[in-house]
């Protein structure tokens, strides 16, 4: 649920009271003197540094309805010194983007998260920011036989299994609606990288490749990322079905988690024994 604008500019006046309270005035070049009624930085001081006006910062603190840009978010974010945390939340309730921020230029996982894989017992795979698939354990590889167990000739891309590699129309049940959910839910995801260029290269060689994928890409269908049944017509096992789970790493959110557990012999029709979950 959406917050309430109220809600938010409130929040972002109260976030910068505190901050501007923690801030020791002689750490900013301003004597700390005993005529101070408050602890920290007075308003007209935190406004100097920034170089805005102190009664445009009064009004951001009190929580009125004014307009405040991204370009005085980041004045403020590195007059206060703000973490990356603070500042991130910082545009956030302000509801604008930050410009600056930085992001990688390719994903970077941990080792530990990669070792993580083998240890879970579901198939599971880890998602990069365009889908890429950075690693998989065993059971994943039993389940998308003829993909991710055969040697790559290129990186592993989900989008480019689904839609240029002829086994996933058999193999994934409902294969049309699979797809264009897929599609829906990349762009979703993707909805802050749409001018990058590794994205826009991945969009045009998809859309050159795949009639299919160019016309669902053209819809501007938006989903976001959901969990549920998913359904595999497997050339071993025949119909398996499982639960799909996808968490992020805290600290990387472009990166997904995506786990498929499977169902019980109740929910799915085929006996959760002759499933891979034991490669």
């Amino acid at each position: 649920m959406k917050s309430d604008p109220i809600t938010r500019r409130q929040e972002l006046g109260e976030f910068l009271k505190v901050l501007r309270e923690r801030r020791a005035p002689e750490a900013f070049g301003f004597p700390p003197g005993r005529r101070r009624r408050a602890p920290g930085l007075r308003r007209e001081e935190v406004a100097q540094l920034a170089g805005i006006s102190p009664t445009w910062y009064t009004w951001i603190e009190q929580g009125r309805d004014v307009n405040v840009s991204a370009e005085v978010l980041a004045r403020l974010a590195s007059t206060l010194q703000l973490t990356r945390s603070e500042r991130a939340y910082l545009f956030e309730m302000a509801g604008r983007r930050d410009e600056d921020e930085v992001e990688p230029n390719e994903d970077q996982v941990p080792d530990i998260l990669i070792s993580l894989l083998d240890d879970i017992a579901p198939p599971v795979y880890l998602m990069g920011r365009y889908w890429d698939l950075l690693g998989w354990n065993a059971n994943a590889a039993a389940l998308f036989t003829g993909w991710l167990d055969m040697p790559q000739t290129r990186t592993a891309n989900l989008l480019r299994f689904v839609f240029l590699d002829t086994l996933a129309r058999t193999l994934l049940v409902d294969w049309e609606v699979r797809a264009r959910r897929i599609v829906a839910e990349f762009r979703a995801d993707c909805r802050t990288r749409l001018e990058e260029p590794a994205l826009q290269r991945l969009v045009g060689e998809l859309t050159e490749e795949s009639p299919d994928f160019a016309r669902y890409w053209k819809q501007h269908d938006v989903v976001d990322r959901q969990g549920g049944r998913r359904d595999f017509q497997h050339a071993t096992y025949g119909i398996v079905s499982y639960q799909q789970l996808t968490m992020h790493p805290v600290d990387q959110e472009a990166l997904k988690l995506v786990i498929l557990e499977p169902l019980p012999l109740a929910k799915s029709k085929a006996s959760p024994r002759n499933q891979p979950t034991r490669a």
